[in-house]
């Protein structure tokens, strides 16, 4: 029995029902169903292998660049199922975007890798474009860094400032929904804490889904948190679904229990 009693009375960013998902033949999810509640953070905690990246790809249809995928069940976006045939996937893309393990800036200005999304979706004069680009690195705490050098090659920038550099370029083009996967797994420590003042900051006016393997980092940036596993077939599922503090301090689930407090993963 999956336990998310709290998560029933809130309105979700992201209502998830039923969904099952393989890569060509092999099956990564099984009957997973999940409400993601708007402006909260929610984490997602497992070990490795039990499907947390591809359900975060599922949520706004990036896993299809990997090759055939099938999908059954239901991803609803602010109540549209985001599985419709008629749904623009490059819209869907802007309004939930994504930050990968890695750093992928690219090899552009700083200016440019901001400018780039809102040049697709807007067409805006300079100044107007300007002042985006200078809020969304604002929003990233990444503008007193870099005010002066926009035109230099994003490449020549930190770990962790092209990390931050990335989530500007994603909130540039005004997403509702920002998932990360391990966003902080390739950073130092201290690049490690700005990001994670950033997403306290950030979910004021936003909804993360983070997925991570820092079980303080769960604990520490997070509202809610999703427990997941693999069951008898190495399929992934879900566990459990809780507040944060629920999850790490009196889960239902004895496999959850035991993941947190370090006895297996």
């Amino acid at each position: 029995m999956i336990s998310h009693s709290n998560s029933q009375t809130l309105l979700p960013a992201l209502f998830i029902e039923n969904l099952s998902f393989w890569y060509g033949t092999k099956q990564a999810l099984t009957n997973i169903s999940l409400k993601i509640p708007q402006e909260k953070v929610t984490a997602m905690i497992g070990p490795s292998g039990c499907g947390k990246s591809t359900l975060l790809k599922t949520l706004n249809r990036i896993g299809e660049l990997e090759g055939k995928v099938k999908v059954t069940g239901k991803v609803e976006f602010l109540g549209q199922d985001i599985y419709d045939k008629r749904v623009n996937l490059n819209t869907l893309r802007r309004q939930i975007g994504m930050v990968f393990q890695r750093p992928n800036p690219f090899a552009a200005s700083i200016y440019d890798n901001i400018a780039y999304g809102i040049r697709i979706f807007r067409s805006l004069n300079q100044s107007e474009l300007d002042e985006k680009v200078e809020v969304a690195l604002k929003e990233a705490a990444l503008w007193e860094e870099v005010k002066d050098s926009l035109k230099k090659s994003a490449l020549g920038l930190s770990g962790g400032q092209q990390q931050r550099l990335c989530i500007a370029r994603a909130l540039a083009v005004n997403p509702k929904v920002l998932l990360m996967d391990e966003p902080c797994s390739a950073l130092d420590p201290l690049s490690t804490l700005k990001i994670e003042e950033l997403i306290h900051r950030l979910k004021t006016n936003l909804t993360i889904v983070i997925v991570t393997h820092n079980m303080q980092q769960a604990s520490r940036v997070s509202d809610y948190t999703a427990f997941f596993n693999t069951d008898e077939s190495r399929i992934g599922k879900l566990i459990e679904f809780e507040t944060t503090e629920k999850i790490f301090t009196d889960a239902s689930h004895d496999q959850t229990r035991d993941y947190v407090a370090g006895r297996f993963g």
